[in-house]
């Protein structure tokens, strides 16, 4: 039975990809994570019970943390990391601080472990500025030039810490016996995704009848990649011998506005008010589709859940969630006002 490791496992995509894993594959599955959004939450509880996934807490900012866990895994999924525009807004010290922390202390026990392979996930963001400065073509291929239009805008220090982390680990894999696959992320969606994101702030706007509703960066484009078709991606590229030392777009290759997802999420909630367009968030790439065709071709890849009907389960899961009276386990996406720019 294969070993997996899957720090940052109690996250969005972490927790999804160990539900997946442990109703696939008879793998012994252990999930590390510091619980900074709160208690084992029922979804990943409900796993420990009926698959025996094991659980580790620790503060992986600090290199003991490291010490719980075993040297012999087969896979490792990196997925540990701070992320959210608010976040690199308000915190962006300590974005580069936790995020190249728990990088650089993954790198240094892997060096010393015998794990067999390790999957890095990182983000389209990496190549944001090279699309709005230099015209790059979208959809956009893995072999696209990373590049930050301003080193110093707050913004883009996730994008930063995620460069380090795609550098590190494909030179630490050839350095250190290990086999290294790069997965960059294109707009995942789906319930629990958290609060500090696009889709559920849009669930609490429609729901507290803002109107008109001010839609933001209403020209810009997106392709969304529904929870499952990203998880299905990247453990495709984990299982692949063929995947060994690649960098993989995992994404849709469906573009649409932000203008039109906005009026479908207020059809859908039955918004019958007026849409009036707002000026952008900083830092905000005007074009965003990744050319999955990389991964089509060497992994089989193919997304199944179109952005609609993703959608619809997404809205239903958030609109109930609010309506019960529950409350989230961080604080909610704010819009930045006060760093928005004019046009």
């Amino acid at each position: 039975m294969k070993k997996v490791l899957i720090l940052g496992g109690a996250g969005f995509i972490g927790m999804n990809i160990t539900k997946y894993l442990a109703e696939n594959r008879e793998y012994s599955i252990t999930v590390a994570d510091n619980f900074s959004r709160g208690k084992l939450d029922e979804d990943l509880l409900d796993l420990v019970n009926r698959f025996g996934v094991n659980i580790i807490e620790g503060d992986f900012t600090l290199p003991s943390a490291f010490d719980q866990l075993r040297k012999d895994y087969d896979y490792v999924y990196m997925l540990a990391s701070v992320v959210g525009v608010n976040n690199t807004l308000e915190i962006p010290h300590e974005i580069i601080r936790i995020n190249t922390a728990l990088i650089f202390n993954t790198l240094e026990w892997l060096k010393n472990s015998s794990v067999k392979k390790v999957i890095f996930t990182s983000t389209s963001e990496c190549y944001a500025g090279t699309i709005e400065a230099f015209g790059y073509k979208v959809p956009t291929p893995e072999d696209i030039p990373l590049s930050i239009q301003d080193i110093g805008h707050p913004r883009f220090t996730y994008a930063v810490t995620k460069m380090l982390g795609e550098s590190g680990f494909l030179n630490y894999s050839r350095k250190c016996g290990f086999e290294c696959t790069i997965v960059r992320y294109h707009n995942v969606f789906g319930p629990r995704m958290g609060f500090k994101h696009v889709i559920p702030h849009l669930v609490q706007r429609f729901l507290a009848n803002e109107n008109p509703f001010l839609i933001y960066g209403h020209d810009q484009t997106r392709a969304f990649n529904y929870i499952t078709d990203a998880v299905e991606g990247t453990v495709l590229a984990m299982e692949s011998d063929s995947s060994n030392g690649e960098i993989y777009h995992i994404g849709d290759s469906t573009e649409i506005t932000i203008e039109q997802l906005i009026k479908t999420t207020g059809s859908y909630l039955g918004f019958t008010g007026t849409y009036e367009n707002a000026p952008t968030y900083p830092g905000s790439v005007g074009r965003r589709c990744p050319d999955i065709t990389k991964a089509r071709t060497q992994l089989g890849y193919s997304p199944k859940v179109s952005w609609e009907d993703g959608l619809k389960i997404t809205l239903d899961w958030y609109k109930d969630f609010y309506q019960s009276g529950k409350q989230s386990f961080e604080k909610a996406f704010e819009t930045p006002t006060h760093h928005l720019k004019n046009g």
